[in-house]
């Protein structure tokens, strides 16, 4: 008590008392990024079928139909996904393909593939776990034919300079980039041995087997059709 007046240690002023943090409220870019970012993290962990929309929603702090906004649904989030991965994969092949001598071209190919793997371990595990390498139909299956066409015009060019058919290049293309394809599928989850000592064996088989070549290979087995 003080001048007949009660001195309450416990009140502050309003202007003392902490204040509730306000919640930024996220644009509508920062939205779709947010829940493209957690369904891909969701996809690569659980596929696309023991992914659901409510999950997604909670990881994201939203109600099921924010995600219905943006995407229409489980599926629209899960094609964008695959497809900023496919563009992300390929664009690293092709811009690895500068000019060189076409063994260095096979390296650069062998290590865009491995440096996609070490660095979109998440979309790899995506494109690989709903639509394996195996598969002649898929998202993946589709992505590595185009990476395909892309050796196929070097090959073809090669295999003219060499008096070989250019018209068999295909075949050789999808051969050669299938082989990396299921060698990376391998390396995702082992590791070992080095990316650089992978992509030289890579390599070292697919550039010595062009380069034994015949130009119009033989059946040694009792097998002719």
């Amino acid at each position: 008590m003080m001048g007949g007046v009660a001195i309450d240690g416990g009140s502050t002023s309003s202007s003392d008392r902490p204040r509730r943090s306000r919640r930024v409220r996220m644009t509508g870019a920062e939205r779709r990024q947010q829940l493209l970012d957690i369904g891909r993290a969701l996809f690569a962990e659980k596929g696309f079928e023991g992914t659901s929309v409510e999950e997604i929603a909670a990881k994201a702090g939203v109600s099921k139909p924010v995600v219905y906004e943006h995407f229409g649904g489980k599926e629209g989030l899960y094609a964008v996904v695959v497809d900023r991965e496919m563009r992300q994969l390929l664009d690293m092949v092709t811009g690895a393909l500068t000019a060189g001598h076409p063994r260095e071209l096979l390296e650069q190919a062998a290590f865009a593939l491995l440096d996609y793997i070490e660095t979109y371990t998440d979309g790899f595990r995506i494109l690989v776990r709903d639509s394996p390498v195996a598969q002649s139909t898929g998202t993946f299956a589709s992505l590595i034919s185009d990476i395909a066409t892309q050796v196929e015009d070097i090959l073809g060019l090669e295999f003219k300079a060499r008096g070989f058919d250019p018209k068999l290049a295909p075949l050789y293309a999808q051969a050669l980039v299938g082989m990396v394809a299921l060698t990376g599928q391998w390396w995702l989850d082992v590791r070992r041995p080095k990316k650089a000592e992978v992509a030289a064996h890579l390599v070292n088989l697919a550039w010595h087997g062009l380069d034994g070549l015949e130009s119009k290979p033989r059946l040694v087995g009792h097998r002719k059709s």
